[in-house]
Protein backbone atom coordinates (compact mmCIF):
# COMPACT_ATOMS: atom_id res chain seq x y z
CA UNK A 1 0.00 0.00 0.00
CA UNK A 2 1.17 3.33 -1.04
CA UNK A 3 2.34 5.78 1.65
CA UNK A 4 0.47 9.15 1.44
CA UNK A 5 1.57 12.12 3.18
CA UNK A 6 -0.59 15.03 4.95
CA UNK A 7 1.63 17.99 5.53
CA UNK A 8 0.95 20.03 9.25
CA UNK A 9 2.54 23.30 10.17
CA UNK A 10 5.07 20.93 12.09
CA UNK A 11 5.29 17.83 10.07
CA UNK A 12 4.05 15.27 7.78
CA UNK A 13 1.27 12.43 9.29
CA UNK A 14 1.98 9.52 6.95
CA UNK A 15 -1.54 7.48 5.83
CA UNK A 16 -2.66 4.79 3.64
CA UNK A 17 -5.70 5.00 1.76
CA UNK A 18 -7.67 1.87 0.86
CA UNK A 19 -9.60 3.20 -1.98
CA UNK A 20 -13.44 2.34 -2.52
CA UNK A 21 -15.82 4.90 -2.68
CA UNK A 22 -18.14 3.85 -0.08
CA UNK A 23 -17.85 6.10 3.47
CA UNK A 24 -14.74 6.72 4.83
CA UNK A 25 -13.19 4.45 8.10
CA UNK A 26 -10.46 6.66 9.32
CA UNK A 27 -8.27 4.23 11.49
CA UNK A 28 -5.26 5.14 14.19
CA UNK A 29 -3.21 3.02 16.14
CA UNK A 30 -1.91 2.77 19.56
CA UNK A 31 0.99 5.08 20.98
CA UNK A 32 4.53 2.51 20.28
CA UNK A 33 2.24 1.24 17.62
CA UNK A 34 2.22 0.91 13.33
CA UNK A 35 -0.98 1.57 11.20
CA UNK A 36 -0.21 -1.47 10.00
CA UNK A 37 -1.61 -2.72 13.59
CA UNK A 38 -5.06 -2.84 10.95
CA UNK A 39 -3.29 -4.70 8.20
CA UNK A 40 -6.18 -7.30 8.90
CA UNK A 41 -9.39 -5.03 9.64
CA UNK A 42 -8.22 -2.03 6.85
CA UNK A 43 -8.80 -5.09 4.13
CA UNK A 44 -12.11 -6.33 5.38
CA UNK A 45 -13.18 -3.21 5.63
CA UNK A 46 -12.33 -2.12 2.13
CA UNK A 47 -13.78 -5.53 1.18
CA UNK A 48 -17.20 -4.14 2.72
CA UNK A 49 -17.51 -1.03 0.89
CA UNK A 50 -15.75 1.47 3.24
CA UNK A 51 -13.39 3.66 2.30
CA UNK A 52 -10.10 2.37 4.53
CA UNK A 53 -7.55 4.64 5.36
CA UNK A 54 -5.09 4.03 8.11
CA UNK A 55 -2.67 7.20 9.30
CA UNK A 56 0.68 6.93 11.91
CA UNK A 57 0.24 9.08 14.88
CA UNK A 58 2.66 12.37 15.21
CA UNK A 59 6.55 11.18 15.52
CA UNK A 60 5.56 7.19 14.65
CA UNK A 61 6.01 5.09 12.18
CA UNK A 62 6.83 6.98 8.44
CA UNK A 63 5.51 10.43 9.91
CA UNK A 64 8.00 13.04 10.56
CA UNK A 65 9.81 13.55 13.62
CA UNK A 66 10.36 15.89 16.21
CA UNK A 67 6.90 17.52 16.78
CA UNK A 68 6.76 20.09 19.43
CA UNK A 69 4.32 18.42 21.68
CA UNK A 70 2.86 15.05 22.14
CA UNK A 71 -0.47 15.19 23.78
CA UNK A 72 -4.37 14.47 23.39
CA UNK A 73 -5.27 17.66 22.28
CA UNK A 74 -2.47 17.67 19.17
CA UNK A 75 -3.28 14.59 18.38
CA UNK A 76 -6.63 15.23 18.36
CA UNK A 77 -6.13 18.56 15.33
CA UNK A 78 -4.24 15.66 13.88
CA UNK A 79 -7.42 13.76 13.09
CA UNK A 80 -9.24 16.65 12.54
CA UNK A 81 -7.11 18.36 9.88
CA UNK A 82 -6.49 14.54 7.87
CA UNK A 83 -10.44 14.27 7.68
CA UNK A 84 -10.75 17.58 6.07
CA UNK A 85 -7.59 17.07 4.19
CA UNK A 86 -9.01 13.76 2.99
CA UNK A 87 -12.71 16.16 1.90
CA UNK A 88 -14.49 12.82 2.41
CA UNK A 89 -17.18 14.49 4.81
CA UNK A 90 -17.83 12.81 7.94
CA UNK A 91 -15.77 9.69 8.71
CA UNK A 92 -16.33 6.65 10.66
CA UNK A 93 -12.87 6.92 13.27
CA UNK A 94 -11.45 3.85 14.65
CA UNK A 95 -8.89 4.23 17.79
CA UNK A 96 -6.60 1.65 19.85
CA UNK A 97 -5.71 2.12 23.33
CA UNK A 98 -3.87 5.77 23.26
CA UNK A 99 -6.20 7.13 20.06
CA UNK A 100 -9.29 6.74 21.76
CA UNK A 101 -8.39 9.55 23.74
CA UNK A 102 -7.33 11.78 20.64
CA UNK A 103 -10.63 10.32 18.78
CA UNK A 104 -13.10 11.55 21.78
CA UNK A 105 -11.24 14.93 21.72
CA UNK A 106 -11.70 15.78 17.99
CA UNK A 107 -15.14 14.07 18.23
CA UNK A 108 -16.41 16.61 20.81
CA UNK A 109 -14.60 19.66 18.95
CA UNK A 110 -16.32 18.88 15.83
CA UNK A 111 -18.91 16.06 16.00
CA UNK A 112 -19.98 17.56 12.42
CA UNK A 113 -16.79 15.09 11.26
CA UNK A 114 -17.48 11.75 12.73
CA UNK A 115 -20.22 9.45 11.99
CA UNK A 116 -19.53 7.35 14.50
CA UNK A 117 -16.65 6.24 16.89
CA UNK A 118 -15.04 2.47 17.51
CA UNK A 119 -12.97 3.16 20.28
CA UNK A 120 -10.63 -0.43 21.19
CA UNK A 121 -9.24 -1.02 24.51
CA UNK A 122 -9.18 2.37 25.45
CA UNK A 123 -7.37 4.42 27.71
CA UNK A 124 -9.33 7.72 27.67
CA UNK A 125 -8.78 8.60 31.21
CA UNK A 126 -5.84 8.74 33.50
CA UNK A 127 -7.42 5.76 35.23
CA UNK A 128 -5.35 3.12 37.31
CA UNK A 129 -3.74 0.10 35.71
CA UNK A 130 -2.28 -3.36 35.91
CA UNK A 131 0.24 -2.29 39.58
CA UNK A 132 3.17 -4.93 37.62
CA UNK A 133 2.13 -3.79 33.85
CA UNK A 134 2.52 0.02 35.07
CA UNK A 135 6.01 -0.94 36.91
CA UNK A 136 7.26 -2.54 33.80
CA UNK A 137 6.13 0.30 31.66
CA UNK A 138 7.94 2.89 34.09
CA UNK A 139 11.11 1.30 33.86
CA UNK A 140 11.07 0.31 29.38
CA UNK A 141 10.56 4.10 29.24
CA UNK A 142 13.09 5.28 30.78
CA UNK A 143 16.33 2.92 29.99
CA UNK A 144 19.39 2.17 27.25
CA UNK A 145 17.64 -1.53 26.07
CA UNK A 146 13.68 0.56 26.07
CA UNK A 147 12.95 -0.55 22.71
CA UNK A 148 13.70 -4.52 23.27
CA UNK A 149 11.77 -4.28 26.37
CA UNK A 150 9.12 -2.90 24.59
CA UNK A 151 9.27 -5.82 22.37
CA UNK A 152 8.46 -8.02 25.08
CA UNK A 153 5.57 -5.63 26.83
CA UNK A 154 4.29 -5.34 23.21
CA UNK A 155 4.07 -9.29 23.04
CA UNK A 156 2.28 -9.57 26.47
CA UNK A 157 -0.52 -7.70 25.06
CA UNK A 158 -1.45 -10.53 22.68
CA UNK A 159 -2.23 -13.69 25.59
CA UNK A 160 -4.27 -15.96 23.60
CA UNK A 161 -2.13 -16.44 20.57
CA UNK A 162 -0.19 -14.26 18.61
CA UNK A 163 -0.73 -13.59 14.46
CA UNK A 164 1.06 -15.27 11.79
CA UNK A 165 3.11 -12.83 10.97
CA UNK A 166 3.99 -11.52 14.26
CA UNK A 167 7.66 -11.96 14.51
CA UNK A 168 8.12 -10.10 11.21
CA UNK A 169 5.73 -7.37 12.54
CA UNK A 170 7.30 -7.47 15.81
CA UNK A 171 11.04 -6.37 13.91
CA UNK A 172 9.73 -4.31 12.06
CA UNK A 173 8.14 -2.17 15.20
CA UNK A 174 11.10 -2.08 16.80
CA UNK A 175 13.07 -1.15 13.72
CA UNK A 176 10.84 1.72 13.70
CA UNK A 177 11.08 2.90 17.31
CA UNK A 178 14.64 2.53 17.19
CA UNK A 179 15.25 5.62 14.60
CA UNK A 180 15.68 8.99 16.24
CA UNK A 181 13.32 10.37 18.43
CA UNK A 182 10.80 7.64 17.56
CA UNK A 183 10.64 6.39 21.08
CA UNK A 184 10.54 9.79 22.95
CA UNK A 185 7.35 10.46 20.70
CA UNK A 186 5.86 7.03 22.36
CA UNK A 187 6.99 8.02 25.51
CA UNK A 188 5.58 11.70 25.27
CA UNK A 189 2.18 10.06 24.09
CA UNK A 190 2.22 7.60 27.35
CA UNK A 191 2.77 10.73 29.92
CA UNK A 192 0.23 12.79 28.02
CA UNK A 193 -2.65 13.38 30.97
CA UNK A 194 -5.85 11.96 29.35
CA UNK A 195 -7.80 14.83 31.01
CA UNK A 196 -9.18 16.51 28.28
CA UNK A 197 -10.57 13.48 26.57
CA UNK A 198 -12.08 12.24 30.36
CA UNK A 199 -13.62 15.91 30.32
CA UNK A 200 -15.15 15.55 26.81
CA UNK A 201 -16.67 11.83 27.65
CA UNK A 202 -20.43 13.38 28.32
CA UNK A 203 -20.02 15.52 25.19
CA UNK A 204 -20.21 12.61 23.09
CA UNK A 205 -23.44 12.08 21.05
CA UNK A 206 -21.86 10.11 18.16
CA UNK A 207 -22.69 6.69 18.00
CA UNK A 208 -20.18 4.72 19.51
CA UNK A 209 -19.07 1.18 20.44
CA UNK A 210 -16.02 0.33 22.93
CA UNK A 211 -14.16 -3.28 22.10
CA UNK A 212 -12.27 -4.95 24.67
CA UNK A 213 -10.71 -8.05 25.12
CA UNK A 214 -11.17 -10.24 28.71
CA UNK A 215 -7.78 -11.20 29.19
CA UNK A 216 -6.32 -7.50 27.90
CA UNK A 217 -3.31 -7.17 30.51
CA UNK A 218 -3.38 -3.37 30.76
CA UNK A 219 -6.69 -3.31 32.74
CA UNK A 220 -7.29 -4.82 35.92
CA UNK A 221 -10.70 -5.24 34.76
CA UNK A 222 -10.97 -4.61 31.31
CA UNK A 223 -14.98 -5.79 30.95
CA UNK A 224 -15.61 -2.96 33.96
CA UNK A 225 -13.06 0.00 32.20
CA UNK A 226 -14.83 -0.54 29.07
CA UNK A 227 -18.27 -0.41 30.53
CA UNK A 228 -17.29 3.06 32.11
CA UNK A 229 -16.42 4.65 29.12
CA UNK A 230 -19.46 3.08 27.45
CA UNK A 231 -21.75 4.26 30.32
CA UNK A 232 -20.35 8.10 29.98
CA UNK A 233 -20.36 7.93 26.09
CA UNK A 234 -23.83 6.93 25.85
CA UNK A 235 -22.52 4.05 23.48
CA UNK A 236 -22.20 0.38 23.62
CA UNK A 237 -19.70 -2.71 25.10
CA UNK A 238 -18.78 -5.42 23.18
CA UNK A 239 -16.19 -7.98 24.80
CA UNK A 240 -14.07 -10.47 23.05
CA UNK A 241 -13.17 -13.47 24.97
CA UNK A 242 -9.47 -14.09 25.19
CA UNK A 243 -8.08 -11.35 23.45
CA UNK A 244 -5.73 -8.95 24.93
CA UNK A 245 -5.13 -5.29 23.79
CA UNK A 246 -5.23 -5.56 20.46
CA UNK A 247 -8.19 -7.97 19.77
CA UNK A 248 -8.80 -7.04 15.67
CA UNK A 249 -5.28 -8.69 15.18
CA UNK A 250 -5.28 -11.30 17.70
CA UNK A 251 -8.55 -12.63 17.20
CA UNK A 252 -9.75 -11.17 13.93
CA UNK A 253 -12.31 -13.61 13.40
CA UNK A 254 -14.28 -12.61 16.31
CA UNK A 255 -13.69 -8.81 16.40
CA UNK A 256 -13.63 -7.39 12.75
CA UNK A 257 -17.62 -8.71 12.86
CA UNK A 258 -17.85 -6.74 15.94
CA UNK A 259 -16.93 -3.84 13.83
CA UNK A 260 -18.60 -4.46 10.45
CA UNK A 261 -22.06 -4.90 11.92
CA UNK A 262 -21.75 -2.10 13.89
CA UNK A 263 -20.53 0.39 10.85
CA UNK A 264 -23.68 -1.34 9.02
CA UNK A 265 -26.64 -1.50 11.63
CA UNK A 266 -25.26 0.20 14.68
CA UNK A 267 -24.71 -2.98 16.40
CA UNK A 268 -22.59 -5.89 16.76
CA UNK A 269 -23.09 -9.70 15.64
CA UNK A 270 -24.96 -11.49 17.70
CA UNK A 271 -21.93 -14.18 18.03
CA UNK A 272 -19.92 -12.31 20.26
CA UNK A 273 -21.02 -11.34 24.27
CA UNK A 274 -22.40 -7.90 24.20
CA UNK A 275 -22.76 -6.93 27.60
CA UNK A 276 -25.01 -4.04 27.36
CA UNK A 277 -26.14 -0.97 25.41
CA UNK A 278 -25.85 2.46 27.87
CA UNK A 279 -28.50 4.97 27.97
CA UNK A 280 -27.47 7.95 26.13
Amino acid sequence: MQTKYYERAQGTIAFSDYGNGGEPVLMLPGMGDLRAEYRYLAPKLSEAGYRAVTADLRGHGESSVPWTAYDVPSVGADILGLIEHLNVGPVHLIGTSFSPAAAVWATAERPDLIRSLVLISPFVRDAKINPLMQTLFRVMMNNPWRVRIWGTYYSSLYPSHKPPDFQGYIKQLMDNLAQPGRFDAAKGLANASRKPSAERLKLIKTSTIVIMGTRDPDFPDPAAEGRLVAEQTGGMLAVVEGAGHYPHAEIPEKTIPIVVDFLKRGVPSEKVRVLERSAG
